[in-house]
């Protein structure tokens, strides 16, 4: 078992408790361990990112771009043991965590090109002789929460416009997937990031919450993660002035009209569906089909769902892997079980693989579920877990009611050959990310990304978008006359 140290003011260090980290494949062994922080532990982090945006901010955009350059240099060249470690925590194939290592570069590469423009513009003004502007400056220290499913490219798509525009940041990983943020950190250290310009806290979120959020350093607080969590946290912050960027939960529908690809559809909602193990914000889980080829559709992913190998991630063969946790394994099984209860029928999978050899691991077999209605928990709840739900509707009409039938918005995709059809479903879908004849996830790192209602806050990821979350507005006047 590994031992790591965290990053904080610029050293690498450790502290007296430490918390193991496990291989959801196989949990008889920890694989790494990471410290376990404490509140002092966190107020120090703050001192140093007080200091670090100090430097930060005063540091040319073109040095800013070129450490963020450099550190994607070095992910690329890494990326063989930082796939690996991807894979060892959370459980995605060799192939996922390799393309999440590469995705993570690609956005401190995007952004680093995007520090090099300005940031305002040239204003007209009424008065003579007056040059007006406005122009966007960093907040100061923010704090970035992420989570164990995109355990590298989450704070890599915080991190990234977080830095460009000059801000310090404390980074809180998942306690489930610490080395993957570590691996970031390192990154960014080795390629000349000032210290205390970014402070990793690992540690147990019930030690280390209240002084993370309660610190009068704070200025502006990003979170992926549950609902529960973010809306704890969107009210613990509702008398202050920080500011709350949200990426929540997602219950994302996708539509088989009658005319569509049939075989493109399931292959495409299989890949939405159970990559990652269906541990992705954006996965698809309802699946809304025309009548007419209800029949058809449903054998065609039956077979893309038989298809799958399930293994250890970076086993040869293997195109799904567990999930991250016994937890959200035994979460996953009680939630298909409800369903079946609430009237349901299992049509494939719905429980753990029969192989010994997974016998210690936190697999779940790929679900594709029947007999669905509306007043099912299954049809409103986000599972996160490789689960879809199949739902027969007769109308376009109807298809569109049932994507909208959520208090989510996240993502939706439709599967037509009708151009008209397309365009009312991106006019007529209340969700922040619309796909057309392509899966509900796999957005670029230059697509603003986020959604409606409870899936999240107004402020978009990714893209120039994220920018707004991360700077602030001055406006600057200049008489230049006698």
């Amino acid at each position: 078992m590994r031992t790591l140290e965290t990053l904080s003011g610029g050293e690498w260090v450790a502290t007296g408790e430490w918390i193991d980290v496990h291989d959801p494949s196989d949990l008889r062994t920890p694989v790494a361990r990471v410290p376990a922080m404490s509140a002092a532990d966190v107020a120090r982090a703050y001192d140093h990112a007080e200091q670090g945006f100090a430097t930060w901010k005063r540091t040319s955009p073109f040095e800013r771009a070129r450490i963020m350059t450099d550190a994607a240099r070095l992910l690329r060249e890494r990326v063989g043991r930082i796939a690996e470690d991807v894979s060892t925590e959370m459980g995605k194939t060799r192939a996922e965590a390799t393309g999440e290592t590469i995705k993570a570069a690609d956005f401190l590469e995007y952004y680093a090109g995007v520090a090099r423009q300005g940031y305002g513009t040239l204003l007209h003004d009424a008065r003579p002789e007056t040059r007006t502007s406005y122009q966007r400056e960093p907040l100061g220290v923010v704090l970035l929460i992420t989570p164990w499913n995109d355990p590298l490219i989450t704070p890599a798509r915080k991190l990234a416009p977080c830095l460009a525009a000059g801000n310090a940041a404390i980074l809180k990983p998942a306690t489930d997937t610490p080395q993957s943020a570590l691996h970031l950190a390192r990154a960014l250290h080795d390629a000349g990031l000032p210290a205390g310009v970014l402070n990793v806290v690992t540690g147990r979120g019930a030690q280390i919450s209240d002084p993370l959020i309660a610190d009068s350093r704070l200025r502006a607080l990003s979170f992926t993660g549950s609902n529960e969590v973010g809306e704890a946290l969107r009210a613990q912050l509702a008398s202050t002035s920080v500011r709350f960027q949200g990426e929540l939960g997602g219950k994302n529908a996708t539509v088989v009209l009658a005319d569509a690809d049939l075989a493109a559809a399931a292959k495409a909602v299989a890949n939405a569906g159970f990559a990652q193990a269906g541990q992705r914000c954006t996965a698809t889980s309802r699946v809304i089909v025309q009548r007419p080829v209800y029949d058809e559709f449903s054998r065609l992913l039956l077979a893309e769902a038989a298809a799958l190998r399930l293994g250890p991630g970076l086993a040869e063969g293997t195109t799904m892997g567990p999930l991250v946790s016994a937890r959200q394994r035994d979460g996953v099984l009680a939630d298909i079980e409800r369903a079946v209860k609430q009237g349901a029928s299992v049509l494939a999978g719905g429980d753990r693989p029969a192989d010994e050899a997974l016998g210690h691991g936190c697999y779940v077999t790929p679900t594709v579920l029947g007999d669905v209605t509306a007043d099912l928990d299954i049809w409103r709840e986000e599972v996160f877990g490789p689960v879809v739900a199949l739902y027969p509707v007769d109308t376009f009409e109807e298809a569109v009611e049932a994507v909208n039938d959520s208090v989510f918005g996240l993502a939706a995709a439709v599967f037509t050959k009708d151009l008209g059809n397309a365009y009312r479903f991106t006019d007529e879908a209340e969700c922040g990310q619309i796909a057309v004849n392509t899966t509900t996830s796999g957005w670029d790192v230059h697509h603003p990304f986020g959604g409606f209602r409870d899936s999240g806050s107004p402020f978009k990821e990714q893209g120039e978008e994220a920018l707004r979350f991360y700077t602030r507005v001055k406006t600057v006047a200049i008489h230049f006359g006698a």
